[in-house]
């Protein structure tokens, strides 16, 4: 482990991430390469929880934007992540990584109920611990849910994975062709110049609480790897 930077991370995949070319649903060939991504670094001895979104099955603000009640909305979001969260699980028992699903609401038929102690005790065994529904509450986001959960397992560093974005821009880099890449930032920094990496909430917890965030791009395989060990890849965003 003397090789490791981060000892205990709190890894933020977006619902995008398990739909492949699609962008939307289930690809299970997909969550299989995500699945062995998580296993090399899980294979080095790190403490892996996971914060997965639901973007590939619905946005709460999306619903509420069509006419929905947005408490609503993001609770039939929550829902979205426990599938994707409980599809990543298979995917990972089945390359050999013991894996616990926790939810912020309540559903002991598929998942354990989140409770901090036990999470804990998962990872100091070597367990996987994905973190599903969210906060439990409607209009907090699931990178909320990553900074609050970081905080609370004492996680050693948030990590940010993207989809085809090396890092935090000025500008949408694939709309924009003199976005400038940042290589190291503050949470203020993201907040004062509305950079698209977190929401305000997620960033002022993070901050507060003095957790680092690195934002790489998912699709480069080993960049998951490359991050843990301390390669400076991506975008460092600190306190």
């Amino acid at each position: 482990m003397a090789d490791i930077k981060y000892k205990r991370v709190v890894l933020k995949l977006s619902g995008e991430a398990l739909a492949g070319e699609a962008g939307h649903g289930i690809n299970p060939p997909e969550i299989r390469k995500v699945a062995e991504e998580i296993k090399e670094v899980h294979d080095l001895g790190v403490e892996i929880a996971i914060v997965v979104g639901g973007g590939n099955m619905w946005r709460g603000e999306a619903g509420a934007a069509m006419g929905m009640e947005r408490a609503q909305a993001d609770y039939i979001g929550m829902l979205g992540t426990v599938m994707n969260a409980l599809a990543l699980q298979d995917n990972l028992e089945s390359v050999g990584v013991p894996t616990r699903v926790q939810t912020a609401i309540e559903m002991r038929q598929v998942a354990e109920p989140y409770i901090r102690r036990k999470a804990m005790r998962h990872l100091e065994k070597g367990r996987i611990v994905i973190f599903a529904a969210g906060t439990g509450s409607p209009y907090f986001s699931t990178d909320t849910t990553a900074a609050l959960r970081a905080s609370e397992i004492n996680a050693d560093v948030i990590l940010m994975a993207k989809n085809g974005v090396d890092g935090v821009y000025s500008a949408d880099p694939r709309q924009d062709e003199n976005a400038v890449k940042y290589d190291n930032l503050t949470h203020l920094d993201i907040i004062n110049k509305g950079l698209n990496v977190m929401d305000t909430t997620a960033s002022s917890l993070s901050m507060d609480n003095d957790i680092p965030l690195v934002v790489f791009n998912m699709n480069k395989h080993g960049n998951i790897k490359k991050v843990v060990v301390g390669e400076n890849i991506g975008t460092t965003v600190t306190k």
